[in-house]
């Protein structure tokens, strides 16, 4: 419990540094995008392949990677209905903030820091599923619905997911492990030092990205996507965690991981398709700081 705490005491003070850091104009929040790309390119994969690069995929594992595609695709429909009157634009903007869960740049520090090794083994398996929900069907969401009204193809789908470095770093991974190769200890002396930095930089980067400025109009739909999200997954999570018959960790991963905020992807998407790119930002911070609350309080019970 006290290491839970300390951990969670740990990232409310980096987070706040990098928040402090651009409220005074030293570090500048379009300065995020460069620390971004240094995250998901390189100190991510890095901390992938220095994890999970001796893994044994057990049949829980392959369960978590099933269930993070299959409550991507579930939730994803049950928001397209709810949200089925509205218009296209307005749909499609709404539609995109319910699916995907933050979990290379929130949840790993945390994980990290509370369980180790141990725990990105299994986050990172519901981040495969998560992964192709994030870059497949929720980019398929938004360009369904953008007012150009352009449809992907099945090619240009597959082609989004394999320029995600995070989710060909899981590939890679998941096919070593099943043909039995072995990394040369060098390569994996490399990655892990650079993936020391993941927890560190995720953190300051969340803190940049922060902002409290909000517009009345949004509420209302803000209210409706945040509370399908936390409402379905907080039913479903602790659902499984009182009835699945597996070990704790499993039951951890899926109670916190239906808890995470959205995606980072959905402010860039909301760039691309011309949404309303303040009420999105507006709905991401929140999720931040509603799924840092929440995961605090449940983690207090349960660790």
């Amino acid at each position: 419990m006290e290491n839970f705490n300390t951990q969670f005491l740990y990232s409310v003070i980096i987070i706040g540094i990098g928040y402090f850091f651009k409220q005074r104009n030293i570090i500048k929040e379009k300065d995020g995008e460069g620390l971004a790309r240094i995250i998901f390119n390189i100190t991510l994969p890095c901390l992938i392949i220095t994890t999970l690069h001796n893994v044994i995929i057990e049949k829980s594992l392959l369960i978590l990677v099933f269930l993070g595609l299959f409550y991507g695709v579930l939730i994803s429909i049950i928001g397209l209905f709810l949200f089925r009157n509205e218009a296209n634009k307005q749909k499609g903007m709404l539609g995109m903030l319910i699916p995907g869960f933050n979990i290379g740049i929130f949840a790993y520090p945390l994980v990290q820091g509370i369980w180790g090794a141990e725990g990105i083994k299994y986050f990172g398996m519901f981040d495969i599923g998560n992964a192709i929900v994030t870059f497949g069907i929720s980019y398929l969401i938004d360009s369904y619905y953008s007012q150009e009204g352009s449809v992907l193809s099945a090619k240009q789908v597959v082609g989004k997911l394999g320029r995600s470095i995070p989710l060909m770093t899981y590939v890679f991974i998941f096919f070593i492990s099943i043909v039995g190769f072995e990394i040369p200890h060098q390569i994996i002396d490399v990655t892990s030092t650079i993936s020391k930095a993941n927890m560190p930089l995720s953190l300051l980067l969340l803190g940049i990205y922060l902002n409290f400025s909000f517009e009345k109009n949004h509420w209302k739909g803000i209210g409706r996507v945040l509370g399908i999200r936390y409402g379905t997954g907080l039913f479903l999570g602790v659902l499984a965690y009182f009835l699945w018959p597996a070990e704790d960790m499993f039951r951890y991963t899926i109670l916190i991981c239906l808890i995470l905020p959205m995606a980072s992807s959905v402010l860039p998407y909301s760039v691309e398709f011309k949404y309303n790119q303040r009420f999105v930002g507006t709905a991401a911070n929140l999720s931040i700081v509603i799924s840092f609350f929440l995961i605090w309080m449940i983690g207090n019970l349960i660790v």
